[in-house]
Protein backbone atom coordinates (compact mmCIF):
# COMPACT_ATOMS: atom_id res chain seq x y z
CA UNK A 1 0.00 0.00 0.00
CA UNK A 2 2.79 2.44 0.89
CA UNK A 3 4.52 1.69 -2.41
CA UNK A 4 1.27 2.27 -4.30
CA UNK A 5 0.69 5.59 -2.53
CA UNK A 6 4.22 6.67 -3.39
CA UNK A 7 3.61 5.84 -7.05
CA UNK A 8 0.28 7.66 -6.88
CA UNK A 9 2.02 10.80 -5.69
CA UNK A 10 4.65 10.45 -8.43
CA UNK A 11 1.96 10.06 -11.09
CA UNK A 12 0.20 13.19 -9.83
CA UNK A 13 3.44 15.17 -9.83
CA UNK A 14 4.22 14.16 -13.42
CA UNK A 15 0.69 14.99 -14.58
CA UNK A 16 0.98 18.38 -12.91
CA UNK A 17 4.38 19.12 -14.42
CA UNK A 18 4.19 17.51 -17.85
CA UNK A 19 0.48 17.06 -18.56
CA UNK A 20 0.98 13.34 -19.12
CA UNK A 21 3.40 10.46 -18.88
CA UNK A 22 2.88 9.59 -15.24
CA UNK A 23 -0.11 7.40 -15.98
CA UNK A 24 2.20 4.89 -17.65
CA UNK A 25 3.31 3.94 -14.11
CA UNK A 26 -0.17 3.37 -12.71
CA UNK A 27 -0.76 -0.23 -13.82
CA UNK A 28 2.69 -1.52 -12.72
CA UNK A 29 2.27 0.30 -9.38
CA UNK A 30 -1.13 -1.27 -8.79
CA UNK A 31 -0.04 -4.77 -9.90
CA UNK A 32 3.31 -4.92 -8.09
CA UNK A 33 2.86 -2.25 -5.41
CA UNK A 34 -0.72 -2.95 -4.36
CA UNK A 35 -0.88 -6.64 -5.43
CA UNK A 36 -3.92 -6.15 -7.64
CA UNK A 37 -4.63 -8.58 -10.49
CA UNK A 38 -4.31 -7.09 -13.97
CA UNK A 39 -8.09 -7.23 -14.51
CA UNK A 40 -8.61 -4.96 -11.49
CA UNK A 41 -5.49 -2.81 -12.00
CA UNK A 42 -6.58 -1.58 -15.46
CA UNK A 43 -9.94 -0.01 -14.43
CA UNK A 44 -8.46 1.23 -11.15
CA UNK A 45 -5.67 2.90 -13.10
CA UNK A 46 -8.20 4.60 -15.37
CA UNK A 47 -10.17 5.86 -12.37
CA UNK A 48 -7.05 7.29 -10.73
CA UNK A 49 -5.67 8.82 -13.93
CA UNK A 50 -9.00 10.39 -14.87
CA UNK A 51 -9.55 12.07 -11.51
CA UNK A 52 -5.94 13.23 -11.11
CA UNK A 53 -5.89 14.58 -14.69
CA UNK A 54 -9.06 16.57 -14.01
CA UNK A 55 -7.38 18.00 -10.94
CA UNK A 56 -4.22 18.88 -12.88
CA UNK A 57 -6.40 20.62 -15.50
CA UNK A 58 -7.99 23.07 -13.04
CA UNK A 59 -5.02 25.51 -12.78
CA UNK A 60 -4.77 25.62 -16.59
CA UNK A 61 -8.40 26.54 -17.28
CA UNK A 62 -7.89 30.24 -16.55
CA UNK A 63 -5.31 30.90 -19.24
CA UNK A 64 -7.53 29.89 -22.16
CA UNK A 65 -4.99 27.27 -23.26
CA UNK A 66 -7.41 24.41 -23.87
CA UNK A 67 -8.35 23.95 -27.53
CA UNK A 68 -11.82 22.66 -26.81
CA UNK A 69 -12.87 21.67 -30.35
CA UNK A 70 -9.71 19.65 -30.88
CA UNK A 71 -10.14 18.10 -27.43
CA UNK A 72 -13.71 17.19 -28.32
CA UNK A 73 -12.73 15.48 -31.59
CA UNK A 74 -9.73 13.60 -30.21
CA UNK A 75 -11.50 12.74 -26.96
CA UNK A 76 -14.75 11.72 -28.66
CA UNK A 77 -13.13 9.35 -31.14
CA UNK A 78 -10.85 8.08 -28.39
CA UNK A 79 -13.82 7.31 -26.13
CA UNK A 80 -15.31 5.08 -28.81
CA UNK A 81 -12.00 3.35 -29.49
CA UNK A 82 -11.51 2.70 -25.75
CA UNK A 83 -14.37 0.18 -25.84
CA UNK A 84 -12.62 -1.69 -28.66
CA UNK A 85 -9.38 -1.73 -26.67
CA UNK A 86 -11.20 -3.06 -23.61
CA UNK A 87 -12.75 -5.84 -25.72
CA UNK A 88 -9.30 -6.92 -26.94
CA UNK A 89 -7.98 -6.73 -23.36
CA UNK A 90 -10.50 -9.38 -22.28
CA UNK A 91 -9.24 -11.78 -24.93
CA UNK A 92 -5.57 -11.64 -23.93
CA UNK A 93 -3.64 -13.46 -21.22
CA UNK A 94 -2.70 -11.08 -18.34
CA UNK A 95 1.00 -11.83 -18.79
CA UNK A 96 0.78 -10.97 -22.47
CA UNK A 97 -0.89 -7.69 -21.54
CA UNK A 98 1.97 -6.85 -19.17
CA UNK A 99 4.61 -7.71 -21.78
CA UNK A 100 2.81 -5.50 -24.28
CA UNK A 101 2.57 -2.81 -21.64
CA UNK A 102 6.33 -3.00 -21.07
CA UNK A 103 6.89 -2.52 -24.80
CA UNK A 104 4.57 0.50 -24.72
CA UNK A 105 6.59 1.93 -21.82
CA UNK A 106 9.79 1.61 -23.85
CA UNK A 107 8.13 3.46 -26.73
CA UNK A 108 6.95 6.16 -24.34
CA UNK A 109 10.42 6.56 -22.83
CA UNK A 110 12.00 6.80 -26.26
CA UNK A 111 9.52 9.50 -27.25
CA UNK A 112 10.33 11.47 -24.09
CA UNK A 113 14.08 11.26 -24.74
CA UNK A 114 13.56 12.59 -28.25
CA UNK A 115 11.67 15.57 -26.91
CA UNK A 116 9.04 17.64 -28.63
CA UNK A 117 9.52 20.75 -30.74
CA UNK A 118 6.96 23.50 -31.22
CA UNK A 119 6.90 23.09 -34.97
CA UNK A 120 4.83 21.61 -37.78
CA UNK A 121 1.21 20.65 -37.79
CA UNK A 122 -2.00 21.53 -39.61
CA UNK A 123 -4.24 22.90 -36.88
CA UNK A 124 -2.56 26.15 -35.86
CA UNK A 125 -2.72 28.87 -38.52
CA UNK A 126 -0.65 32.08 -38.20
CA UNK A 127 -3.77 34.14 -37.55
CA UNK A 128 -4.91 31.87 -34.75
CA UNK A 129 -7.53 29.91 -36.70
CA UNK A 130 -7.66 26.20 -37.49
CA UNK A 131 -7.18 24.53 -40.86
CA UNK A 132 -9.80 21.81 -40.45
CA UNK A 133 -9.06 20.19 -43.82
CA UNK A 134 -5.70 19.02 -42.52
CA UNK A 135 -6.52 19.04 -38.82
CA UNK A 136 -9.69 16.92 -38.75
CA UNK A 137 -8.25 13.66 -40.21
CA UNK A 138 -5.18 13.84 -37.97
CA UNK A 139 -7.31 14.60 -34.90
CA UNK A 140 -9.51 11.58 -35.59
CA UNK A 141 -6.52 9.30 -36.18
CA UNK A 142 -4.83 10.46 -32.97
CA UNK A 143 -8.04 9.93 -31.01
CA UNK A 144 -8.56 6.40 -32.33
CA UNK A 145 -4.97 5.32 -31.57
CA UNK A 146 -4.81 6.78 -28.08
CA UNK A 147 -8.33 5.65 -27.16
CA UNK A 148 -7.61 2.06 -28.19
CA UNK A 149 -4.45 1.98 -26.05
CA UNK A 150 -6.40 3.51 -23.16
CA UNK A 151 -8.91 0.67 -23.21
CA UNK A 152 -6.29 -2.01 -23.83
CA UNK A 153 -3.67 -1.04 -21.24
CA UNK A 154 -5.41 1.35 -18.84
CA UNK A 155 -3.20 4.35 -19.63
CA UNK A 156 -4.26 7.95 -20.09
CA UNK A 157 -2.08 8.29 -23.16
CA UNK A 158 -0.59 11.71 -22.45
CA UNK A 159 2.83 10.52 -23.65
CA UNK A 160 1.22 9.94 -27.08
CA UNK A 161 -1.30 12.78 -27.08
CA UNK A 162 1.16 15.61 -26.44
CA UNK A 163 3.54 14.75 -29.34
CA UNK A 164 0.49 14.29 -31.60
CA UNK A 165 -0.90 17.69 -30.64
CA UNK A 166 2.43 19.48 -31.03
CA UNK A 167 4.07 17.72 -33.98
CA UNK A 168 0.98 16.55 -35.83
CA UNK A 169 -1.49 19.34 -35.15
CA UNK A 170 0.83 22.28 -34.52
CA UNK A 171 -0.30 23.32 -31.03
CA UNK A 172 2.12 25.10 -28.72
CA UNK A 173 3.45 23.05 -25.81
CA UNK A 174 1.37 24.88 -23.12
CA UNK A 175 -1.80 24.47 -25.21
CA UNK A 176 -0.96 20.81 -25.92
CA UNK A 177 -0.48 20.03 -22.21
CA UNK A 178 -3.78 21.68 -21.22
CA UNK A 179 -5.70 20.10 -24.11
CA UNK A 180 -4.17 16.68 -23.44
CA UNK A 181 -5.51 16.71 -19.88
CA UNK A 182 -9.07 17.16 -21.18
CA UNK A 183 -8.57 14.28 -23.61
CA UNK A 184 -7.10 12.06 -20.88
CA UNK A 185 -10.14 12.69 -18.65
CA UNK A 186 -12.55 11.76 -21.48
CA UNK A 187 -10.58 8.66 -22.51
CA UNK A 188 -10.14 7.48 -18.93
CA UNK A 189 -13.87 7.81 -18.22
CA UNK A 190 -14.70 5.84 -21.37
CA UNK A 191 -12.10 3.19 -20.62
CA UNK A 192 -13.35 2.82 -17.05
CA UNK A 193 -16.92 2.41 -18.28
CA UNK A 194 -15.76 -0.17 -20.82
CA UNK A 195 -14.09 -2.24 -18.07
CA UNK A 196 -17.00 -2.01 -15.63
CA UNK A 197 -17.79 -5.50 -14.41
CA UNK A 198 -14.46 -7.04 -15.44
CA UNK A 199 -13.26 -7.27 -11.83
CA UNK A 200 -14.11 -6.03 -8.36
CA UNK A 201 -12.35 -2.75 -7.63
CA UNK A 202 -10.82 -2.24 -4.19
CA UNK A 203 -12.03 1.31 -3.62
CA UNK A 204 -9.91 1.63 -0.48
CA UNK A 205 -6.75 1.24 -2.56
CA UNK A 206 -8.22 3.36 -5.37
CA UNK A 207 -9.07 6.18 -2.95
CA UNK A 208 -5.61 6.19 -1.33
CA UNK A 209 -3.89 6.08 -4.72
CA UNK A 210 -6.12 8.83 -6.12
CA UNK A 211 -5.68 11.10 -3.09
CA UNK A 212 -1.90 10.79 -3.38
CA UNK A 213 -2.08 11.56 -7.12
CA UNK A 214 -4.33 14.61 -6.58
CA UNK A 215 -2.03 15.96 -3.88
CA UNK A 216 0.98 15.50 -6.15
CA UNK A 217 -0.70 17.11 -9.17
CA UNK A 218 -1.84 20.17 -7.21
CA UNK A 219 1.59 20.68 -5.68
CA UNK A 220 3.37 20.22 -9.00
CA UNK A 221 0.94 22.41 -10.93
CA UNK A 222 2.24 25.46 -9.05
CA UNK A 223 5.82 24.63 -10.01
CA UNK A 224 5.17 23.72 -13.65
CA UNK A 225 6.43 27.03 -15.04
CA UNK A 226 9.53 27.15 -12.82
CA UNK A 227 11.20 23.82 -13.57
CA UNK A 228 13.10 22.65 -16.68
CA UNK A 229 10.55 20.46 -18.47
CA UNK A 230 13.05 18.82 -20.84
CA UNK A 231 15.34 17.67 -18.02
CA UNK A 232 12.34 16.29 -16.14
CA UNK A 233 11.21 14.39 -19.22
CA UNK A 234 14.64 12.83 -19.71
CA UNK A 235 14.93 11.73 -16.08
CA UNK A 236 11.43 10.29 -16.19
CA UNK A 237 12.19 8.46 -19.45
CA UNK A 238 15.03 6.53 -17.80
CA UNK A 239 12.75 5.67 -14.86
CA UNK A 240 10.19 4.35 -17.36
CA UNK A 241 12.86 2.17 -19.02
CA UNK A 242 13.82 0.68 -15.66
CA UNK A 243 10.22 -0.10 -14.71
CA UNK A 244 9.52 -1.53 -18.17
CA UNK A 245 12.42 -3.96 -17.73
CA UNK A 246 11.10 -4.95 -14.29
CA UNK A 247 7.55 -5.50 -15.62
CA UNK A 248 8.78 -7.59 -18.56
CA UNK A 249 10.98 -9.81 -16.37
CA UNK A 250 8.21 -10.31 -13.81
CA UNK A 251 5.64 -11.11 -16.49
CA UNK A 252 7.93 -13.67 -18.14
CA UNK A 253 9.25 -15.38 -15.01
CA UNK A 254 6.30 -15.14 -12.63
CA UNK A 255 2.66 -15.97 -13.40
CA UNK A 256 0.31 -13.05 -12.75
CA UNK A 257 -3.23 -13.59 -11.43
CA UNK A 258 -5.97 -12.70 -13.93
Amino acid sequence: MITAIGFGALIGVLLGLLGGGGSILAVPALVYGADLPVAAAVPTSLLVVGISSATALIPRLRGGLVRWRIAGIVGGTGAAAAFAGAAVNRLLDPRLILIGFAALMVAAGWRMLRGTDDSGGDCALPGGGINWRGCLPKSIAAGLAVGFLTGLFGVGGGFLIIPALVLGLGLSMPAAIATSLVIIVVNSAAGFAAHTGDATIDYRIAAAFTLAAITGSLAAGRLANRLPTQKLQRAFAWLVFAIAAFVAVQAILNPTPA
